[in-house]
């Protein structure tokens, strides 16, 4: 029987891990990336990229290689953007990735067929492209669209930069820089503006934990992976949280606004120098923005400075232009996907990477493109469409109570759901063997 093909959508870390994933099963995939070079986000100056020259990981890499694919061993703990784009392209030629990969092809529409099968369009080079093919897997990321603030009071007449913009200090010398968000990005640029900019303030609406890059001389997210092999997450919070207001204080003790939420309950911000510089005075906090007049801004807490640029770090919105807005529901970032990977009403639709991690996110993807490999391939079985809408429906209620309205259904926690990926490819691949559940078509033209 011919083998099923897919199509994957975006050659960075989570398209090329489900390259890699369907060669091993045995299914044929063609993949479509916007750029001129895989590697997505990582490679910095790329179209479309929000790599910045200062860029690093924020998670160790021990805890962000690849199962199949370690990081060297002398490289440091926290490698820069050009070591990772490195090592995401040769992944690519260690594995035999590049020949499926279509590059400077950007895909415009993905529909389903009605007999089973879907239709990607896609323009490239040389123009339209047109493909059938068994199966879909998006793994276009969520951080190319950036989300602009919300609406500020007055009128602001200082210069205006979205993080996406941000390429390196130079933009940011010699000026008086407000930076707004809470987020590693925020963080990454205030520092820079620390060393560059006349001045620096930093802007947080909200509080957040501000987690150091390394505590009791190892890198930190090492130490929450070590709990979560044997606590539940409530009592690793409050042992993190513990250990955080011991080791480095709490985010009150730096001038910033306390966090609404428990560690563990929000995405985690690293940086190493953020807390050095506020202690030093080179960066000021500032708690939310009430509002502009011209160059001046105005903080809730009635203090007002003078600025000459603000830089606003605030997130990206999660578009995926070429679906039809029917099959998405009110928002892309709200599908329900069964295990955050399967539509339940849209076989052959499979998304990686639509996900925020407590922790890193490139072993994710590996584990989600095995599960779609092996589905696609007919070795794993998903459970039934109502019953995976029922387990859409718990998970949600809980994600909903431990962080809130913010996200819930893209939340995992990095080392449980790897665990539980672990536990559903083993349970489906079951499923498969009784005949139970819905096994993908592997012989479908």
């Amino acid at each position: 029987m011919e083998r099923p093909t897919a199509a994957v959508i975006g050659a960075g870390a989570a398209g090329l891990a489900a390259c890699k994933a369907l060669g091993d099963a045995g299914v044929d995939a063609v993949c479509f990336e916007s750029g001129d070079t895989v590697g997505g986000l990582w490679v910095y100056g790329s179209a479309g990229s929000p790599a910045y020259r200062t860029l690093h990981l924020n998670t160790s890499k021990g805890r962000t290689e690849f199962a199949d694919h370690p990081m060297p061993a002398h490289w440091p703990d926290y490698p820069d953007h050009v070591r990772v784009a490195g090592w995401l392209a040769d992944y690519a030629d260690r594995f035999g990735l590049r020949p499926a990969v279509r590059l400077r092809h950007t895909v415009d529409h993905v529909a389903p067929t009605g007999d089973g099968r879907w239709t990607v369009r896609a323009t490239g080079p040389d123009g339209p492209v047109e493909v059938t093919v068994a199966a879909v897997v998006v793994a276009s990321g969520h951080n190319r669209v950036p989300k602009p603030p919300g609406d500020v009071p007055g009128r602001c007449a200082a210069e205006q930069l979205h993080s996406h913009a941000y390429r390196g200090p130079e933009q940011l010398a010699g000026r008086r820089v407000l930076v707004v968000g809470g987020g590693n990005s925020a963080m990454d640029i205030a520092v820079d503006s620390s060393y560059a900019a006349s001045r620096t303030l930093l802007s947080l609406r909200r509080g957040v934990w501000i987690v150091p890059k390394y505590l009791l001389g190892r890198p930190s997210d090492t130490l929450n992976g070590a709990l979560a092999r044997r606590l539940p997450w409530r009592l690793r919070q409050r042992i993190s949280q513990r250990m955080l207001t011991t080791t480095v204080g709490p985010p009150t003790r730096y001038g910033l606004p306390a966090p609404a939420h428990g560690f563990l309950q929000d995405h985690p911000t690293l940086s190493d120098g953020l807390l050095t510089r506020l202690t030093h005075g080179e960066i000021e906090a500032r708690p939310g923005i009430a509002g502009f007049d011209g160059h001046r801004v105005t903080f809730t807490d009635g203090r007002s400075d003078d600025v000459d640029l603000v830089v606003w770090c605030t997130g990206y919105r999660v578009e995926l232009p070429f679906l039809d807005p029917a099959l998405l529901g009110d928002t892309p970032e709200a599908l329900p996907l069964y295990r955050h990977v399967f539509h339940p009403d849209l076989p052959g639709l499979a998304l990686i990477g639509l996900m925020q991690s407590t922790g890193a996110a490139f072993p994710l993807f590996e584990a989600q493109a095995r599960l779609v490999a092996a589905y696609l391939a007919g070795r794993y079985a998903l459970p039934e469409p109502a019953a995976q809408h029922a387990d859409i429906r718990a998970e949600r209620r809980a994600a909903t109570a431990r962080w809130g309205q913010r996200r819930p259904a893209m939340r995992v926690d990095f080392d449980a759901y790897l665990a539980q990926l672990a536990r559903e490819l083993t349970a489906g691949t079951r499923r498969a063997a009784r005949g139970r559940g819905v096994t993908f078509p592997a012989g479908r033209p």
